[in-house]
């Protein structure tokens, strides 16, 4: 038996972490691994590695890659009982 769950229950982006979310908007880019490899002066390997979890890029890498999806990180805060 086959259960389905909905779509922004499995996957909202509040609960993935920060490289998987910029995995997505990889692959969601429309563009070529090659050709964001080369963007960003690192290897198809790394690339590769970073996509498939089990590799980091530098925080200098990863600027460039935000900048070049075009992706802006938004730091939300849990709201704060009262009391706290």
């Amino acid at each position: 038996m086959r259960v389905s769950i909905p779509y922004n229950i499995v996957m909202s982006p509040r609960r993935l972490k920060l490289t998987d979310q910029i995995r997505r908007a990889v692959d969601r880019s429309g563009m070529s691994r090659y050709r964001i490899a080369k963007t960003l002066d690192i290897s198809q390997a790394t690339l590769s590695r970073f996509m498939a979890g089990k590799h980091g890029l530098t925080t200098v890498t990863m600027d460039r890659l935000a900048d070049l999806l075009k992706l802006h990180i938004v730091v939300k805060h849990p709201k704060r009982k009262r009391g706290e």
